[in-house]
């Protein structure tokens, strides 16, 4: 019988503030993180303005992960 070691998988960060989030087409900019929720930006990397917007933790992370985020 062999043995097999299990495929490590990479475990994502925790969101911090000052994080920026690279993803094919946006970038997503972390500026503030609280018990529950996360201000932040998501644009165009070359965008002249960009919004803030505000939404859960978990959102964000579920989120990233299923736009294979790549933190910078």
């Amino acid at each position: 019988m062999i043995k097999t070691k299990p495929s490590r998988r990479l475990r994502s960060q925790p969101l911090a503030t000052g994080q920026v989030w690279r993803m094919a087409e946006a970038n997503l900019q972390v500026g503030m993180v609280g018990k529950l929720l996360v201000h932040y930006k998501l644009g165009k990397p070359q965008a002249v303005r960009v919004a803030n917007s505000c939404s859960g933790i978990k959102t964000i992370e579920k989120f990233l992960k299923a736009n294979k985020a790549v933190l910078v």
